[in-house]
């Protein structure tokens, strides 16, 4: 359920990680080569990127492949950290660009790739909109994303049957989390991608293992086990 994708490193336009390549998230909202829940991602999309230190996203509740404007604006976006996403939404959920990630607390943008029980997570006037993944977002906004591996681990006690796969930028920072979902890194020379999904075939991608947390920064990419992992 849901495809996404996170960039940091030397500023590139958004077109040239969504569109252009050959099995971008424009590709994998409608044919996924590796999503094990769902076939599609039509239910919306997001885009957020960052301006100076500040987030900027696009939303949409419709499908990707079909947004011309996007496509038309892309090629002349540019940021240093980009984190973007299409939908397959859960079961019940509303539809409707407030519930496509990228959330936003204002600092971080985020994602999740995945279904939790919203019983398990606490109201919040916070959360953009009714949906699980805006819930668990807001949760994490108020723990803070130093705790990250916390507090996936706490939901993931809480809902044994939860798939909780976050993927979050602040500008210098790209952090996400495997629990039930693929995720891959690629290293390239100007900066680091990590994808749900590879979106070519370059064999420099490397697959996550379940349950660990991937932190990227200048300095590199770290990997370490999540609290519950076995």
């Amino acid at each position: 359920m849901c495809r996404h994708l996170g960039w940091l490193g030397a500023p590139v336009s958004v077109a040239s990680l969504i569109l252009d390549t050959p099995h971008g998230l424009v590709v994998q909202s409608y044919s996924p080569r590796r999503q094990k829940h769902g076939l599609l991602n039509a239910d919306g999309w997001g885009v957020g990127f960052f301006d100076g230190v500040e987030p900027r996203r696009w939303r949409s509740s419709g499908p990707l492949w079909n947004d011309a404007s996007f496509a038309s604006v892309a090629p002349v976006l540019h940021s240093g950290c980009i984190v973007a996403a299409v939908r397959s939404a859960t079961v019940g959920m509303p539809i409707e660009s407030s519930a496509s990630a990228p959330f936003t607390d204002g600092t971080w943008l985020l994602s999740h790739n995945g279904v939790v029980d919203r019983g398990v997570l606490p109201l919040s006037r916070d959360a953009e909109s009714t949906n699980d993944s805006a819930l668990l977002a807001a949760r994490i906004f108020d723990r803070g994303l130093d705790h990250l591996d916390a507090t996936i681990a706490e939901v993931g006690e809480a809902d044994p049957n939860a798939r909780l796969n976050i993927l979050a930028g602040n500008g210098t920072r790209l952090l996400a989390t495997t629990w039930g979902d693929t995720l891959s890194i690629l290293r390239r020379p100007d900066g680091v991608v990590v994808a749900s999904e590879p979106y070519d075939d370059d064999p420099a991608w490397q697959d996550v293992p379940d349950r660990h947390l991937v932190d990227v920064r200048d300095s590199g990419v770290e990997l370490t086990p999540l609290r519950g992992s076995s």
